[in-house]
């Protein structure tokens, strides 16, 4: 976040970018899918000495599945949001995991920054202005776009003050 030197259009009072956040590292994902070839190898091996023969196509498809599943998640986890408030605009852009953009630019004087507190699990934080609203942060934890709420309120509280100033 950065604050406003100046009452310029290009002053900035807020400027973030929002990340889903993933806590397997890809190295973690090598060393899981290591692990699961080794069990489902051992697994088939011994199923398929005792005769039961279609256990391992089985075993070698559910390693398939959860390959194809990790990857889908890190490629939902590439998604980004980015806030910029100046003294001109509010610009919220969302890109997707396959980098689809999507941009909002709202008039901040009219836009309200609405968020439960204490946050719940289901709390959305949602900007709205002019009958419209657009959610934000979906992927954070509760806390997380609780201070993304509270700092985007004070920054557009600074911009009031600064374009009021003028």
């Amino acid at each position: 976040m950065t604050t406003a030197a100046d009452n310029s259009p290009s002053a900035c009072y807020f400027d973030a970018m929002l990340r889903p956040h993933r806590s397997l590292s890809p190295r973690g994902f090598v060393v899981l899918m290591i692990a699961v070839v080794v069990a489902s190898v051992l697994a088939g091996s011994a199923f398929f000495m005792l005769g039961a023969w279609p256990v391992p196509s089985f075993l070698g498809l559910d390693v398939v599945l959860i390959y194809w599943a990790f990857r889908a998640n890190y490629r939902s986890g590439q998604a980004y949001e980015t806030v910029r408030l100046t003294a001109a605009d509010l610009v919220v852009e969302k890109v997707d995991g396959r980098g689809a953009r999507r941009r909002w630019r709202l008039e901040p004087y009219w836009v309200r920054v609405n968020m439960d507190d204490p946050p719940r699990h289901q709390s959305r934080l949602v900007l709205s202005s002019h009958g419209r609203s657009l959610t934000l942060g979906a992927f954070l934890t509760p806390t997380e776009r609780l201070e993304v709420a509270r700092a985007l309120r004070a920054a557009l509280d600074r911009r009031k003050l600064a374009v009021g100033a003028v």
